[in-house]
């Protein structure tokens, strides 16, 4: 698939990835955003002395560390690309 079409599947609910990825079971999801999350004390969003806020829709990655990384942004070899494809396990 192209960008364009990994954009439209993952917004779909299906994880993607590319195929030319050099990490194992790495992939990328779509957090459509909560509406009014409350920050806990102590958190780095409550430190601003900010209490409550929306938390926007993202795309978010699985590293091949085993965690997930918010806000992932793609690069232009990513938005050129051809071998982007569902993710399966």
């Amino acid at each position: 698939m192209n960008f364009g079409e990994a954009i439209e599947a993952i917004k779909a609910g299906m994880p993607v990835c590319r195929s030319g990825w050099n990490g194992k079971g790495m992939f990328l999801v779509y957090v459509p955003g909560t509406p009014q999350v409350a920050f806990k004390a102590g958190s780095p969003y409550r430190a601003t002395g900010i209490t409550k806020a929306d938390i926007g829709p993202h795309i978010d990655m699985f590293t091949a560390s085993g965690c997930f990384q918010p806000g992932w942004l793609a690069s232009q070899a990513d938005v050129l690309a051809d071998d982007w494809q569902i993710f399966t396990k």
